[in-house]
């Protein structure tokens, strides 16, 4: 049993996080309370961390230090290399969790981290996770991590191994207990997919204090359990038969807003000294009320501030009441002139692609495109790498997918160390961003793109049609295996037995406020002719819209659906 953590362990223990995200990844990814198979919360923890040890494997070879870097150099490098690598909202807190632990470390400057350094790491990472997401919700991976954190606390006198068993059982307990928390839980008979995965991560710490040999996973009990329909039927029952909005895993957004149709007018960015986490908090609280895609992130020396206003003198007031402001960039979306000068070859596009139809589009119209889609969505690492590859000072990033937003913004802030400027627009599914590129303009600025697309997005409805892959109640009502699901903005409307006649009742809703132009993209295995089908039965029913179909081959959906 070890008293204190070294370098090696530490190397260890993410290792086996690793081994264990990978032997349970599936399970995970099954925790999706949407009932469509494109959860990837167990495929982001396990991508996200295998990237980052790839990472910082290569950086310590060039070094010459692999296997000889301190505590602190493996925790940190970690951390940083997490961030970049982070896949989906849940890789991100994660590494913000990874970052509290290296804090810790790097603060008490220690070779070996013993009970009192783990109880600390442990605080730090819940209060790093919690601070990453600027409306956070109980019941999530931040409820688990403050339960192991407090828990952890307490026998900091017994030893290392007294502190990881607590957090452990704690973790546990805390992790059962999400399902009574979000109602979404609760009607699907699950736990917290992203929680789930920390608990993974605290048994391979113990495993290693324990330097306990016994196969990954066997300490903690499956996450999903026989008697899910059971458990679904008793909260409805519970609740008078209400039946709530089947949406995505966790209840907490953690994603970040952007360009919106008549919303702000400026984007404020610059970065912050001579602050720390309490008026950091303080800014935050500032920000959210003036406007909205905010992000303050960093610590404790530096922070990075993003936001859009519409009151940039007032953005700007809140900055100095926390700290001393620098590379100060503010930018009216409107304007034809980025900040600094571009000529017309100077912009780019880079767009996530979840098919090849898809991709083969966005490159047709000028795209660098990025293979992104459930269970292999890109990193941010690989989205930086795609803006780099351009070779252009300014680039439009259309992530397309609403858990791939916090990784494009990741990628973005990294590549402000290039000089290059990023504009992330907010396309949050593959029809909004096709609407945006229809607009991209390569002789206009940086800006004046970010604008327009970002309009063209927001103008989208969306709407998607899936097979259900597993029980469920859903705003429609229950559905089995095999249905036809039918959603618009990803809520499930429509449940139903036949592809074509689902896709039409959801174009129909989605034309009930009007529209002039119908996207339908068909995916991987869908019937021959689906979406020239359902194209033709909305003409017959208005004939002056103008139907446009495509091939995208994105997986689990046979029908995107978009109207203009």
């Amino acid at each position: 049993m070890l008293d204190a953590l070294t370098a090696a362990d530490a190397r260890r223990w993410a290792v086996l996080t690793r081994a264990a995200f990978a032997a349970r990844r599936a399970e995970i990814d099954a925790l999706n309370v949407f009932p469509v198979p494109d959860g990837d919360t167990g495929t982001n923890l396990y991508l996200t961390l295998d990237a980052a040890l790839d990472a910082v494997r290569t950086e310590h070879e060039r070094d010459g230090i692999l296997g000889e870097a301190s505590l602190e150099q493996e925790c940190g490098d970690l951390a940083h290399a997490m961030l970049l690598t982070a896949r989906g909202n849940s890789g991100v807190i994660l590494s913000q969790l990874v970052r509290g632990f290296a804090e810790a470390i790097a603060e008490r400057g220690v070779e070996t981290a013993d009970a009192s350094v783990m109880a600390d790491g442990l605080a730090r990472a819940s209060d790093r996770a919690r601070a990453s997401v600027m409306h956070p919700a109980e019941g999530t991976i931040l409820t688990v991590a403050h339960a192991a954190a407090a828990a952890g606390a307490e026998p900091v006198a017994e030893g290392l191994a007294a502190v990881a068993e607590a957090a452990l059982d704690a973790a546990t307990v805390a992790l059962r207990r999400t399902t009574e928390q979000l109602p979404a839980l609760a009607r699907a008979g699950v736990v917290d997919a992203g929680a789930a995965g920390y608990v993974l991560m605290l048994e391979a710490l113990a495993r290693v204090v324990h330097q306990d040999a016994t196969q990954v996973g066997e300490r903690v009990e499956p996450f999903t359990e026989d008697q899910t329909l059971r458990r679904r039927e008793d909260w409805t029952r519970s609740h008078g038969g209400a039946v709530e909005p089947v949406g995505s895993h966790g209840g907490s957004s953690t994603g970040d807003g952007d360009l919106v149709e008549g919303g702000p007018a400026y984007e404020v960015m610059f970065l912050l000294r001579d602050s720390d986490e309490e008026r950091a908090d303080t800014l935050r609280t500032t920000l959210d009320a003036l406007g909205d895609s905010l992000l303050v992130v960093g610590g404790p020396e530096l922070w990075n501030v993003h936001v859009h206003v519409d009151d940039v003198g007032a953005a700007l007031e809140a900055g100095l009441d926390a700290g001393r402001p620098f590379r100060v960039r503010v930018t009216h979306f409107a304007d034809q002139a980025a900040r600094r000068e571009r000529h017309a070859t100077g912009v780019a596009v880079v767009a996530c692609a979840a098919g090849p139809g898809l991709a083969t589009v966005f490159e047709a119209a000028g795209a660098v495109v990025v293979p992104s889609g459930p269970g292999r969505r890109a990193s941010a690492g690989q989205l930086l790498d795609a803006v780099r590859a351009t070779g252009a000072p300014s680039v439009l990033l259309l992530p397309n997918d609403r858990d791939t937003e916090m990784a494009a913004h990741a990628a973005a802030r990294a590549a402000e160390a290039d000089e290059v400027e990023v504009h992330v627009v907010r396309s949050r599914t593959a029809v909004q961003g096709l609407a945006a590129m229809a607009v991209w303009e390569a002789s206009a600025s940086a800006a004046r793109n970010a604008s327009e697309m970002g309009h063209a997005a927001a103008a989208t409805r969306h709407g998607a049609v899936a097979v259900a892959s597993k029980e469920a109640l859903t705003s429609a009502g229950p559905c089995a295996p095999g249905d036809v699901l039918g959603a618009v903005a990803g809520d499930v409307v429509v449940v139903g037995d036949d592809l074509e006649t689902v896709g039409v009742e959801v174009l129909t809703r989605l034309l009930s406020s009007g529209g002039e132009i119908v996207t339908v993209v068909t995916g991987e295995g869908a019937p021959e002719g689906l979406g020239e089908a359902v194209g033709h039965r909305v003409r017959q029913a208005q004939r002056d819209l103008e139907v446009q179909v495509i091939d995208g081959g994105q997986p689990h959906y046979p029908l995107l659906l978009g109207v203009e």
